[in-house]
């Protein structure tokens, strides 16, 4: 059977679509990208996440997979060391949802996402630099709700 040049044009469209969707990764071939869900029962599905040193920097992002109101239970991704964790999602409980519940310019947050509402999805791109070896924490600053959703993250060399 000889190839025709729509199949070979085809096959060309069909490796770029793969290779343009295929994750960033680090130059020894581990992922730079994260994904993490929050649901409506005010958890994460899962609790530890890291990335390799060889990451200049990581997307993480958050995918809310119940169904309510971001007013109600929105969930977000903060990034913070482990000793911040309260004292950040106390100063972030005053400040509302239009600040997605975290203090503003407070240089204890490392990274962090929007808050969002069930079916929505929001992402945070940040550089590893200086974190590796770092005692981190992962939480969501909705009020309430950072004693249970929460989490180590690490960048491992």
């Amino acid at each position: 059977m000889k190839a025709t040049n729509a199949t070979w044009l085809l096959a060309a469209t069909a490796l770029a679509a793969t290779l343009t969707a295929a994750p960033a990764m680090a130059q020894d071939g581990e992922q730079c990208q994260l994904t993490i869900e929050g649901n409506d029962q005010m958890q994460f599905n899962q609790d530890a996440m890291s990335v390799p040193a060889s990451c200049d920097e990581v997307t993480v992002t958050l995918e809310h997979t119940g169904q309510m109101q971001a007013n109600v239970m929105g969930h977000n991704w903060v990034l913070t060391e482990t000793s911040d964790v309260q004292g950040v999602a106390q100063a972030g409980m005053g400040t509302g949802l239009e600040s997605d519940y975290l203090p503003a310019d407070d240089d204890r947050v490392l990274a962090a996402t929007d808050v969002i509402g069930g079916g929505e999805s929001t992402s945070v791109t940040f550089s590893t630099e200086g974190l590796a070896g770092r005692d981190l924490t992962f939480f969501c600053s909705f009020p309430g709700h950072s004693s249970l959703m929460k989490g180590t993250f690490s960048v491992e060399g």
